[in-house]
């Protein structure tokens, strides 16, 4: 059972939405009574109650009736046809008529990879708005920079302007701004506060690099940007997570509170030793969408090794690597690379998707 605290510290209880109830019942086996679940309730509650069940409850539906997990792959140097060929791959839109929350990688200015390429973050809006968004919100926050130092530096704030967007710096926000939670059976002493903004959103795009990480993430692709959406400032965060041996673990366990509607990988550059903010760099040419971040990080960890990484990235099969291990257990995404896809369209894409299905497949 999962409570969320409200600002005056009050343990409240959590509801789900009919629509939530119905997925989580086809995961749960009818465990639940029906009688809690009836109330209609904003997407806001849903998204708290994921950090109980899984918060791919909605990806393990689809799953169920489409076995295989798509992921697009796009080889390519030009980040803006990336972009653009890699969610035209997935024959899906999720973002039609909706306001979305972009979460990009800002954890410092370094060039990309060291955080999103303002190339990939211009390319992003511009194709979510062809998509039919119907707003769309940055919201993100630095560390240990910070933050608007961070958007001031890169940009981001003209580039807003230029592209209609809205831009949140999640540092600055207050008490308000934030949700504590607690997920059950967590390596986390008391949980953690989490950015409201991403529990209320009515859809969510995250835009991620492709690297490893030297201060015990071993990498950070998808599920590691979730740790943007956690304070630096005023909680222990932080220094609990990075002090702790089971960091990857808690990484997972941060991306239990939200389910992404689409994930894209810039791989276009990468740091195979490293990271986050600067490393050994290769260029990759490649880029990568869907919606499952396991999936996503499965492949990235397969590009890092195809490219030739640390001893940590490259050990054992890739679905036991700590972060994606965690994530499986909590049903954050697919469970193994049998249940995966690698689309692509043109001859140079497959080919290199090829080597990134045997690297997959072997381990």
């Amino acid at each position: 059972m999962l409570s969320y605290y409200g600002r005056e510290g009050e343990a409240r209880p959590i509801k789900l939405c009919r629509r939530e109830f119905l997925k989580k019942l086809a995961l749960l086996g009818g465990m639940v009574m029906l009688s809690s679940f009836f109330p209609a309730c904003l997407r806001k509650e849903a998204a708290i109650n994921k950090a109980v069940a899984p918060a791919a409850a909605k990806d393990a539906t689809m799953n169920a009736k489409n076995p295989l997990t798509k992921i697009s792959l796009v080889r390519t140097g030009d980040r803006a046809e990336g972009v653009r060929r890699a969610l035209a791959l997935l024959e899906s839109n999720p973002v039609q008529g909706r306001a979305v929350t972009l979460k990009p990688n800002f954890n410092t200015a370094d060039p990309a990879p060291g955080s999103t390429h303002n190339d990939t973050l211009r390319a992003l809006v511009l194709n979510l708005q062809k998509m039919g968004a119907r707003s769309i919100t940055l919201a993100e926050r630095s560390g240990p920079p910070n933050t608007r130092d961070v958007m001031e530096s890169k940009g981001i704030y003209p580039l807003a302007r230029e592209l209609g967007i809205e831009v949140v710096n999640l540092q600055e926000l207050g008490p308000e701004g934030w949700v504590h939670l607690k997920p059950a059976d967590s390596h986390w002493q008391n949980g953690f506060h989490f950015a409201r903004i991403y529990l209320e959103a009515d859809a969510i795009v995250q835009t991620c690099c492709l690297k490893t990480h030297r201060y015990g993430g071993h990498f950070t692709l998808s599920l590691k940007n979730t740790v943007g959406m956690v304070p630096r400032t005023g909680y222990p965060y932080m220094g609990e997570l990075h002090s702790s041996r089971y960091q990857r673990q808690m990484i997972a366990e941060m991306n239990t509170t939200y389910s992404p509607d689409l994930v894209v990988l810039d791989g276009v550059e990468a740091f195979v030793d490293g990271g986050p903010d600067r490393g050994k760099r290769v260029n990759a040419n490649v880029m990568l969408a869907g919606a499952d971040r396991v999936a996503i990080d499965a492949v990235g960890v397969a590009i890092l090794r195809l490219f030739g990484t640390t001893p940590e990235v490259s050990r054992g099969p890739i679905f036991e690597q700590d972060q994606i291990a965690r994530a499986v257990e909590l049903g954050l995404g697919v469970s193994s690379p049998e249940k995966m896809q690698l689309v692509t369209d043109d001859p140079e894409s497959e080919e290199f998707a090829g080597k990134v299905r045997e690297i997959l497949l072997k381990g």
